[in-house]
């Protein structure tokens, strides 16, 4: 009896470390949908909305006409995404894609859990509950969109998301890139707006999270140029991940910071070879300097 009771401890402790150990896809391909990309999103938007999704803003990804994003948030989200001191606010938004190829439009999603371990970490485990809860509502939206939802794009523990960065001496998630220390919150917000309102650095505002009480925003900016933006780099290492974008900007009190492109374009793109990433090695300080821009 001694025996068999030693034996399911141990069977439990290697179910639970194998469970732990299990490895999180940054996407989920919904499923490659009949007709045109405008029906499929309507559609998207109308599930999202069923399940108390609120829809804050969508563009396309290198003005390229066959690409859309999608961002979405819920209350709850924002609610403990705030808690999270270190830019826990970054991960309020959502996002999903569209890619039409003909007359099919693919459609996927970020991986919230993927998001939520490389951007709480820690934080993760204490707001667990809340956080499933909002997991597991998009996955049963999306089950009313699509039968695959299949992870793709790599994979990776939430031990590994958590301490991510790409090779040594990279940046880490609290690596970030500072841009401007403002006289205040709201001339950090006024500044910002302004500057995206106008279109500097030929950038566009997709969607914005002012939440005044807590002095944190976050912009999110899709990248427009033409030689330094997402028609330059997103081709190269992959359109299929096109529910990374857009890029933010986040202000906290006075601060505004950016995470550092080579923290933030490889967690979203984690199977990048170096060789490819070197093609776009540029990338991380065009979108560094464009945002420094953008709080001028």
């Amino acid at each position: 009896m001694k025996k068999t009771t030693v034996f399911q401890i141990l069977l439990l402790a290697l179910i639970s470390v194998s469970l732990n150990a299990q490895e999180i896809s940054p996407y989920i391909l919904v499923d490659e949908l009949d007709g045109s990309q405008e029906i499929v999103q309507e559609k998207v938007i109308k599930t999202l909305q069923n399940a108390g999704f609120e829809i804050l803003g969508d563009y396309r990804p290198e003005n390229n006409q066959t690409l859309k994003v999608i961002v979405y948030s819920r209350k709850d989200l924002q609610d403990i995404t705030l808690k999270v001191k270190d830019r826990g606010a970054l991960a309020a938004a959502l996002k999903i894609g569209l890619k039409s190829d003909g007359p099919e439009t693919k459609v996927s999603y970020l991986n919230p859990e993927y998001l939520f371990q490389a951007y709480l970490r820690d934080s993760y485990d204490t707001h667990k509950q809340g956080l499933k809860k909002i997991e597991t509502d998009l996955k049963a939206a999306m089950n009313e969109i699509g039968d695959l939802n299949k992870g793709f794009g790599g994979a990776m523990s939430a031990e590994d998301l958590r301490e991510y960065h790409y090779k040594m001496m990279m940046p880490y998630f609290t690596d970030p890139v500072e841009l401007k220390e403002f006289d205040s919150f709201e001339q950090g917000v006024a500044t910002i707006e302004k500057n995206l309102k106008t279109g500097k650095g030929e950038t566009k505002l997709v969607y914005k999270l002012v939440f005044e009480d807590k002095k944190v925003a976050v912009f999110g900016i899709g990248y427009l140029d033409e030689e330094q933006g997402e028609k330059e780099f997103l081709p190269i290492i992959g359109e299929e991940h096109l529910s990374a974008l857009p890029y933010e900007i986040i202000l906290s009190g006075k601060s505004a910071t950016m995470l550092h492109g080579r923290y933030r374009l490889a967690l979203h793109w984690p199977e990048l070879t170096m060789g490819t990433f070197m093609k776009i090695r540029s990338t991380p300080g065009d979108y560094k300097d464009t945002f420094k821009a953008l709080c001028e």
